[in-house]
């Protein structure tokens, strides 16, 4: 799979991508993740993207043109790719349907992901006419930009890819795990207060063991 992010900040993936399990999946071409900055596609030397918007207000609003292009670039570096590929393209708003662990298992069908990444005030709403866009929030907040809440929505899809998690049993979803996991040792002391691991969890009885489990899950 490859993501394909339009953001004017790429930089603020570096840490996240350049660690741990995205780290190896990208590694091990599992997932592949490119950018492309709508700075890129200004038509100015000083590659100045953003303008005061219309009806008043603050803030800056990334224009739509250079957002168009890029995305442009995006679905024609997918189509060199597979031809007969169809892209979903996300932009990321507050106000769209609500990202689920089931809409990442869905989106994880797809080859390439096209997710636009907002700032200012926002970004040129005719971008969603230009394409055929899904609106998506990743919660009811506000956030500075778009790339956090893209990185989420990277890891969440990645997880459903098999190969990104080695094992793919290993997803929480797909067995009966619990909020509250533990591990050696048995029994340690803290300001005088002894805390035990649950003695359920030392019986070996699996089928008693994944009851336990259910019931902390509700």
């Amino acid at each position: 799979m490859t993501f394909h992010i339009i953001t004017l900040f790429p930089n603020a993936f570096d840490s996240y991508l350049g660690e741990s399990i995205l780290k190896r999946a990208i590694e091990d071409k599992k997932i592949k993740v490119l950018f492309y900055n709508p700075r890129d596609f200004a038509e100015n030397k000083w590659r100045r993207i953003d303008r005061s918007p219309y009806g008043g207000g603050p803030g800056m609003v990334v224009q739509a043109l250079p957002v168009i292009k890029a995305v442009e670039r995006a679905l024609a570096n997918a189509k060199r790719k597979n031809k007969n590929a169809k892209s979903k393209v996300i932009w990321l708003t507050p106000s769209g349907k609500q990202f689920t662990n089931e809409g990442g298992a869905t989106y994880a069908k797809h080859k390439d992901i096209v997710i636009i990444c907002g700032r200012y005030e926002g970004i040129d709403a005719r971008v969603k006419k230009a394409f055929k866009v899904e609106e998506v929030s990743v919660g009811p907040f506000v956030v500075t930009g778009g790339e956090l809440p893209a990185m989420l929505m990277i890891d969440v899809i990645s997880r459903q890819i098999e190969g990104v998690l080695g094992d793919f049993n290993s997803r929480e979803e797909s067995r009966v795990a619990s909020p509250d996991v533990y591990t050696r040792p048995e029994v340690f002391t803290y300001k005088g207060k002894k805390l035990r691991v649950p003695k359920i969890l030392l019986t070996g009885h699996h089928a008693k063991i994944d009851e336990w489990k259910l019931k902390r899950k509700k």
